[in-house]
């Protein structure tokens, strides 16, 4: 999968489409809070304009009445669309996380899982060196959770991408010759499994083993689960963190105990995104960390996986 000239794309997008122009340009002047907890790096980012997936209705009926806004017939005219690999478009995300922000959506209008597309995300990953690759579930901050997407974003922006490599590691499959290896990290403040991989066929076949051991809560087609990956020095490293709520309660709460926050990959990997200026405002370290508690398995819980992969 050969990458094209990514800078070039976009800045041939931002020319030609005013509305993605004026969000990217906002990027300039976002705010940003930052705190450590537990021993982590988090941010929060004021972007107004995310409110359209911060707060996007993902139940069935909703998305069964709404038009489909990745299916190639539905986008607006002003966005490029770039062929990629086997089956996907490359796009210009008009409302960016990152100062460079790709959606990845399949041409066909396929559910949003990851069963049969697993070898798609670590190619993708490979492909969009200097980019971390980030896939949300369904019921896991997908605002189109009917239509298989991936998103990418630039490397280095992410607190994660420093944080699996210089804090203390657990070990689950040791490293073997070719330093192919899975390991968690203890007592991080949102659980997850990292494999670190030259490997391609190892990379996928152990993606997913990880995906088979983890529970299908009734109804769902797939764990609950986000994912993150980039390559670099010849290696690739994906971060998996299991989920077990879609929302924390306060996101359902009324009035002055709502918080509008509905963590997906991002917010994960330590840079959450807030669209009302009100929450950017008040969030406090405990929010944030009772905001990851209530959507990623306890302790016992991730023992439990751990203990399943050690098998």
């Amino acid at each position: 999968m050969q990458q094209p000239d990514l800078a070039a794309l976009a800045a041939r997008q931002l020319a030609a489409w005013p509305l993605a122009r004026d969000n990217y340009e906002a990027l300039h002047a976002v705010r940003t809070r930052r705190f450590t907890v537990d021993g982590c790096e988090l941010r929060l980012q004021f972007n107004p304009a995310r409110i359209r997936s911060t707060a996007a209705r993902v139940d069935a009926r909703s998305v069964g009445e709404r038009p489909c806004f990745l299916c190639p017939d539905h986008l607006p005219a002003e966005q490029m669309r770039t062929p990629w690999g086997d089956g996907y478009l490359l796009l210009l995300n008009p409302y960016p996380i990152f100062p460079t922000h790709f959606t990845l959506p399949a041409l066909a209008h396929t559910p949003q899982t990851l069963a049969g597309h697993t070898l798609d995300f670590i190619r993708t990953t490979r492909a969009l060196e200097g980019f971390t690759v980030f896939y949300n579930g369904p019921r896991c901050g997908a605002s189109a959770p009917d239509h298989l997407h991936f998103q990418a974003g630039n490397r280095g922006f992410l607190p994660l991408e420093n944080e699996v490599t210089v804090r203390t590691r657990r070990t689950i499959i040791p490293a073997d010759t070719h330093g192919n290896t899975l390991y968690t990290l203890p007592g991080y403040l949102r659980p997850l499994l990292v494999l670190r991989s030259a490997n391609e066929t190892w990379t996928d076949e152990h993606l997913q083993r990880i995906i088979a051991l983890l529970p299908t809560p009734p109804g769902e087609t797939e764990p609950r689960l986000n994912l993150l990956g980039w390559y670099d020095t010849s290696k690739w490293t994906l971060c998996l963190f299991p989920r077990t709520e879609h929302r924390p309660r306060r996101f359902y709460a009324e009035g002055t105990g709502q918080l509008l926050l509905s963590p997906a990959s991002v917010d994960l990997a330590g840079v959450f995104i807030t669209p009302r200026e009100e929450d950017f405002l008040r969030i406090t370290p405990h929010d944030l960390r009772d905001t990851l508690r209530e959507v990623t398995p306890s302790p016992d819980e991730m023992e439990r996986i751990i203990r399943l992969l050690e098998e």
